[in-house]
């Protein structure tokens, strides 16, 4: 379970912004994360919940993800398929079972509401 190395690193990065703005609590973050990133949305949002509470900076906290699309691209002729990050079986234009998959292992912290 890496999720909670990644929001260790996260609330890290946070403090930073915090201390940067001479802000005294974190009231909201909102992330990116790709489905195909590898992170499991439960455990990092576990995490998140469990970490955030042991900090008086963080103890309001509340964590937005936004999952966005994954666009799988043909290789023989180009064609594109958005799905929610499963890959398609073939291209539904000509067939080929090669896709490349474009986008979707974001890990971005999108936004961040400081008090």
């Amino acid at each position: 379970m890496h999720e909670i190395s990644l929001v260790q690193n996260l609330l890290e990065q946070l403090r930073d912004l915090a201390h940067q703005n001479n802000a005294q609590r974190i009231l909201r973050v909102k992330m990116v994360i790709g489905p195909l990133s590898g992170v499991v949305i439960d455990s990092f949002t576990f995490g998140f919940d469990i970490l955030t509470k042991q900090e008086q900076l963080f103890d309001q906290a509340t964590l937005e993800i936004s999952i966005p699309k994954v666009v799988f691209r043909c290789v023989r002729c180009g064609h594109e398929m958005e799905t929610d990050g499963q890959r398609p079986s073939g291209c539904l234009a000509c067939s080929e079972p090669i896709l490349m998959p474009e986008g979707g292992d974001d890990l971005i912290l999108q936004q961040v509401e400081l008090e």
